[in-house]
């Protein structure tokens, strides 16, 4: 089954962080992005640029609405996302806890619905 895993960084807390502390990170996660490449559990995994480079878009009374980022009242934004197989919801937890990002933000698990349902969106 696929998981999409969202990770919430606090931009601060990276921008504050030692340069040195940063590669050594930045290694750690390349390096777990290649063992879960080597043991199939990768699909994909993309860093995204800062949430002030964003835009949201809605639709509202036929007319489109934008609002620049930041959006949310909160210090952690999406930061980036991994894709991923598992076998089951135990087993994505335990290889979004081994992200190193984890240590330092949240990382949000969801299971991926394959095809849209034709009963509700959300349901059971």
């Amino acid at each position: 089954m696929k998981y999409l895993c969202l990770a919430h960084e606090e931009e601060g807390l990276f921008k504050a962080m030692p340069h040195e502390q940063w590669l050594a990170l930045r290694q750690e996660t390349l390096d777990y992005v290649q063992s879960l490449k080597a043991s199939g559990h990768l699909i994909a995994t993309h860093a995204l640029q800062s949430a002030r480079h964003g835009v949201l878009v809605r639709v509202r009374n036929h007319d489109l609405v934008t609002s620049d980022g930041p959006f949310a009242e909160t210090k952690e934004q999406l930061g980036g996302i991994f894709l991923i197989e598992a076998h089951d919801f135990n087993e994505a937890l335990r290889i979004a806890s081994r992200w190193p990002s984890a240590r330092l933000g949240t990382i949000e698990v969801r299971p991926v619905e394959e095809t849209l349902r034709k009963k509700n969106r959300y349901g059971d």
